[in-house]
């Protein structure tokens, strides 16, 4: 069989950024290199994509602080509406080898919120991961949350502020709304970023601020006390739930360091100590929510579990990281799915959905 040519696609404009090319690094030194071609496309802070060498593609690439996208000069474009040979150098106008799949690890704006996702549907591209719809939706803790409640989910109680709507933040009606401390979000992030954790007026309007230095909209929610537990899910239309792992942050909350830095900020305990009860629950809620959403491929469901049993989706992560002390692909490790397998399906399932869509009709027409 010959090896299947797999674009992985990081960095990207965000502040995740520097997570991104983690994950890349992870993906890339894990993936079955006798199933497997790689081609790196790496986006710079500015936007910009870039065809990167797999042996000068990062700077600084073991520590997670400096780690830097090593830019080139070879620039690509995408050429919409082809079915094949769809990217090409914007240098020379040369065609890049035909991709069999994409695998884009860009975490937040831009790269798990659709944007991406919708590029490569009008590309033709396949994709791992949740398509257009559902990672609008799961970016948007809003959103999201609205309707995993009306799926009857428990979610945390919280109120939504656009930039337009900011002259009606008051700290004492939220208060009384949410109860304190509470955390202040800004709606359309991941990993932690913006996130402030606030009990007087102070430190509100502080990480208000804050928060909307990050998106047009910002999310107050109250504090629930509970166990972090996180499950990872993978599938398309069957998705199955891993073993769920338990995060014990060593710092007042689950913090970016922690998550992708620090790596003494939180220990992992996997699996979680749990009765067969509650992982049967958490699974359960786990796979329920992934498909209220509208997931594909990935997701990572963070929960609280509180004292008396009660789980509640704290939130679902269409792009989780692949670093290496990341908790979905050690939670999948850990549920009998080594990582270079774990990559395998994911790739697999991407050229299945695309395969499956290609068949829907894109216009109607007369039938004899």
């Amino acid at each position: 069989m010959p090896k299947r040519k797999v674009g992985i696609i990081f960095g990207g404009k965000s502040a995740e950024h520097e997570v991104s090319l983690q994950s890349a690094k992870n993906i890339v030194d894990a993936i079955d290199k006798n199933k497997y071609e790689v081609v790196l496309i790496g986006i710079d802070k500015q936007g910009e994509w870039h065809i990167n060498d797999k042996s000068s593609y990062l700077i600084n690439e073991e520590n997670p602080k400096l780690i830097q996208l090593n830019k080139s000069n070879e620039s690509v474009a995408i050429v919409p509406g082809k079915t094949d040979h769809q990217l090409i150098r914007a240098t020379d106008a040369d065609v890049l080898d035909q991709l069999d799949a994409v695998f884009p690890i860009v975490h937040g704006t831009l790269g798990e919120d659709g944007s991406l996702q919708g590029m490569m549907r009008i590309a033709n591209l396949p994709f791992v991961g949740t398509s257009v719809l559902g990672s609008a939706i799961c970016m948007d803790k809003d959103i999201a949350k609205r309707l995993l409640k009306a799926a009857g989910i428990n979610v945390a109680k919280g109120v939504a502020f656009s930039r337009a709507e900011r002259d009606q933040i008051d700290f004492s009606s939220v208060k009384e709304e949410v109860g304190e401390p509470m955390f202040i979000k800004p709606a359309n992030q991941g990993s932690s970023v913006g996130v402030s954790k606030v009990s007087t007026q102070a430190d509100f309007d502080k990480a208000i601020e804050q928060a909307f230095q990050y998106d047009q909209k910002v999310v107050i929610e109250e504090t629930l006390k509970g166990r972090e537990i996180e499950c990872a899910v993978l599938g398309n239309e069957d998705p199955k739930s891993s073993v769920p792992g338990e995060i014990l942050p060593q710092t007042e909350f689950y913090s970016y360091e922690s998550k992708y830095i620090d790596e003494t900020g939180a220990e992992l305990e996997m699996p979680a100590k749990l009765s067969e009860t509650e992982v049967e629950l958490l699974q359960n809620t786990a796979v329920k929510a992934f498909k209220t959403l509208e997931c594909e491929g990935l997701a990572r469901v963070d929960f609280f579990l509180t004292e008396d049993g009660q789980v509640y989706v704290n939130e679902v992560n269409t792009l989780p990281g692949f670093t290496r002390i990341s908790m979905y692909p050690k939670l999948w490790e850990i549920s009998g799915v080594p990582y270079p397998e774990l990559i395998e399906q994911l790739i697999e399932l991407a050229i299945d959905r695309h395969q499956k869509n290609s068949t829907l009709k894109s216009a109607v027409w007369d039938e004899e």
